[in-house]
């Protein structure tokens, strides 16, 4: 509400009918573009220890993406590894590995574009302050993953039977193979498009808008939107979306309060609205209920 104090609202139906539907089209589909390369990064990964389809593991990544728009902790990323898990039979702890190493690689190049975005136009301290935080997890991150993926494997020693044992002496191993896979380094590049994807749509609405923005400054804005998407918040973002798009907009590159406020609404739509109506066929597809998989997947993190 506070952010859309001065929108002139009345004038949001003028702003949509003057937006392109094919460009509107190409950011939509450039965003669900964005999911099945992740997807097949995280075949990637995985390669080395178990066989996941590309079709899956995206059916998986939009699942989660669902239940992470819905609730204000991010319970997706839990989910979409039990279903993995339960998929493909791979270890619990392993699947969760995998997605802290796609973690990592989104952390590496998320710092490197928010270092460019710091450079390129001028932002609150407060978001110095949150890229400098970024970039210390991101680096103890990269040693503590380093140590794990890239230790030589268990070779002579005997596996435990059961218990925790079985499973940290499973997960060691299974680290370690994919650390010594090339498939890591191929999905560490696809970490690359999967990112410039996202920016895509934010470009094609500043042209829509006609704020002669660069793609930089697009680049700039997802930056920050997927740095807070990390935070408590909301469902779907819903609220500070807003806030940091219209101050990135308006404190940034001097647009007006009421076309920014307004043109934080519509990218909101462009880029959640697809992701939820995906997710919720994907769990169409999965043919369980949100709630069960919850359940689920705390039952198997236990």
């Amino acid at each position: 509400m506070w952010t859309l104090r001065d929108a002139q609202l009345g004038r949001l139906l003028s702003d949509i009918r003057a937006l392109h539907p094919g460009w509107i089209g190409l950011g939509v589909l450039s965003m669900l573009t964005v999911y099945f390369v992740q997807g097949f990064r995280w075949t990637l990964i995985l390669a080395p220890v178990t066989k996941l389809r590309t079709l899956a593991g995206t059916r998986a990544v939009f699942v989660g993406l669902f239940a992470s728009e819905l609730f204000p902790i991010r319970a997706g990323e839990v989910i979409r590894c039990y279903l993995v898990s339960r998929w493909t039979k791979l270890p619990f702890s392993v699947s969760i590995a995998s997605v802290l190493i796609e973690r990592l690689f989104d952390g590496i190049l998320m710092w490197a574009g928010i270092q460019y975005a710091l450079r390129a136009i001028q932002v609150p301290r407060k978001i110095e302050l949150a890229a400098d935080t970024l970039g210390a997890v991101v680096l103890a991150g990269v040693v503590v993953l380093g140590l794990a993926l890239f230790r030589p494997r268990l070779k002579h020693e005997r596996m435990p039977q059961s218990g925790w044992r079985k499973r940290w002496f499973i997960l060691q191993e299974d680290l370690a193979l994919i650390g010594h896979s090339w498939y890591l380094w191929a999905a560490l590049l696809m970490t690359v498009p999967y990112l410039l994807l996202q920016v895509v749509p934010v470009y094609v609405m500043f042209q829509e808008y006609n704020f002669h923005l660069s793609f930089g400054a697009a680049l700039a804005l997802m930056m920050l939107i997927r740095l807070a998407a990390v935070i408590p918040q909301g469902p779907a973002t819903l609220g500070l979306f807003q806030v940091l798009t219209r101050e990135f907009l308006e404190l940034g590159f001097a647009i007006p309060a009421d076309e920014a406020a307004r043109f934080s609404l519509v990218l909101w739509a462009v880029i959640k609205i697809p992701i939820l109506i995906a997710g919720a066929l994907g769990v169409a597809v999965t043919g369980t209920k949100i709630s069960e998989l919850t359940k689920a997947a705390k039952d198997a993190g236990n």
